[in-house]
């Protein structure tokens, strides 16, 4: 048999199945809504985990789950939108990132969760805010996303809410945040596998943050990953669009909350 130890990473087994529980349900979320995944992940694992530790390999995994989600979202993804959001958030990713240099961290995160957790709550109960789709209105999601991309890596959760009040059908929102995401992941895993560690990445004197325990965790979750699209794609196939809607604004409340009581939690403990 072969020896699969060298491929896995260097943890307690305990530790490795509380991981793949975490993924399997954010894969879960994925499939079903086309968006999600890393911010579940960073907030479950971050718990047992450095945050360092936790954000390369869900990139990696973010590119494989959009690779195997990209043959069905192509035929459906609406590309006037994706166009726009492509370019804003090319152009603004970078001013995030910069914004969360020059500003504090923790209440810059807290208020982008506010916001988000209000505007998630308001469409939810009942605030009708239909986005009308025009060139401006396309390219100011795309800004928006990027921005929040940059600064706190929600930019989906962003894209999410406003899409969420547009007339745009589930399947073509689904499928165009899938494309986007994809897109998007490449470009923050390739910031990663540039970015240096801190103290030589964890054991690996000099390494980047896309080094081999990266890819010993992405190789190790990637299965509960997948498991977890093939589940959530099936619910996805016979739901109601009014229904869909209201089970995305639920999952974007609930994002938005374990957003906040991570700011929040930073806070206290830097206070």
């Amino acid at each position: 048999m072969t020896d699969l130890a060298p491929l896995l990473p260097t943890t307690s087994w305990p530790l490795l199945a509380l991981a793949a529980v975490v993924v399997f349900g954010a894969g879960i979320v994925r499939g079903f809504a086309g968006f999600g995944f890393s911010a579940l992940c960073v907030a479950g694992l971050s718990l047992v985990m450095p945050p360092a530790q936790v954000v390369p390999p869900i990139f990696v995994l973010e590119v494989l789950a959009s690779l195997s989600l990209l043959r069905g979202a192509l035929a459906h993804a609406d590309w006037r939108w994706l166009s726009w959001l492509l370019a804003g958030n090319a152009l603004f990713i970078p001013m995030g990132v910069a914004l969360l240099a020059w500003l504090p961290e923790t209440p810059l995160r807290l208020l982008i969760g506010s916001l988000l957790l209000a505007a998630a709550l308001a469409s939810r109960f009942g605030l009708a805010m239909a986005l009308e789709p025009t060139r401006g209105v396309r390219f100011g999601a795309g800004v928006v996303s990027g921005l929040f991309n940059g600064v706190a890596a929600i930019g989906g959760t962003a894209l999410a809410v406003l899409l969420s009040t547009s007339a745009m059908p589930p399947a073509v929102m689904r499928a165009t945040m899938i494309v986007l995401f994809l897109f998007t992941d490449l470009y923050a895993l390739a910031v990663a596998a540039l970015m240096p560690a801190a103290g030589g990445g964890g054991g690996e004197a000099g390494g980047a943050l896309l080094g081999a325990q990266t890819l010993r965790w992405a190789f190790f979750l990637a299965p509960a990953m997948l498991a977890g699209i093939w589940v959530g794609q099936r619910s996805f196939a016979d739901i109601s669009p009014e229904r869909f809607r209201r089970i995305v604004l639920d999952l974007l409340i609930v994002i938005a909350v374990l957003g906040v009581a991570r700011a929040l939690a930073g806070w206290v403990a830097t206070s």
